[in-house]
């Protein structure tokens, strides 16, 4: 799959789902490490119950089970935030909306891996309930699809504010399909550097 181009979440691909004891299902997207999570939901004329985060889910999943610190971030309709990193105190994320829905992207910024400059999108809900793992070595962006929408990220570690980093959300070389043609964007975001002008960045083992 070349740089840039659109990468669709197929729902046959590579799909584990977990026996009756599990309460999460883990898909695997066409970038490697980057992973839809989705909790099994109970419903009933109450409300509904889910297990949004597991230890040794994750765990067998071979995903993190340390996460350093939770985020909380209300915006607005045509809010688009991103895309952001942090280097070199990197932070995996995962993503998920409480109100409202989210379109939620992950672009691979490691040039030494094979899918450099590709990104991956993926709706994020209220109702859908399904969350993103983005690991280290991507940088990560969302925007808000509805009238208002609050969504929540567990990070594997702190905000370190002289590390905190951005791609340009619209850069052609990466070319994300956003569902939103005039987005609302932050200054900083507004003049991030392009792909390409990214140094070389390295994720420790």
């Amino acid at each position: 799959m070349s740089r840039g181009q659109s990468i669709s979440y197929p729902c046959g691909l590579l799909c584990s789902a977990f026996g009756p004891d599990r309460l999460i299902t883990i898909t695997q997207t066409p970038l490697p490490g980057v992973v839809i999570v989705e909790p099994r939901v109970f419903e009933d004329d109450r409300g509904f119950f889910m297990e949004s985060f597991k230890a040794s889910d994750f765990a067998e999943a071979g995903l993190p089970t340390a996460f350093l610190q939770d985020n909380h971030s209300r915006s607005t309709r045509g809010v688009l935030r991103g895309l952001h990193y942090q280097y070199p105190t990197w932070q995996g994320k995962l993503v998920r909306a409480l109100i409202g829905e989210i379109f939620d992207v992950a672009v691979d910024i490691r040039r030494d891996s094979p899918h450099f400059g590709e990104w991956f999108g993926v709706t994020l809900s209220a109702s859908n309930r399904k969350q993103l793992y983005v690991p280290a070595g991507f940088a990560h962006g969302f925007c808000v699809m509805s009238e208002i929408s609050e969504m929540a990220y567990k990070c594997t570690s702190l905000y370190v504010p002289e590390d905190d980093a951005g791609v340009l959300w619209n850069d052609p070389d990466i070319g994300i399909e956003w569902p939103i043609a005039d987005p609302i964007l932050s200054g900083k975001d507004a003049v991030a550097p392009r792909l390409a002008e990214l140094p070389e960045l390295s994720v420790g083992v």
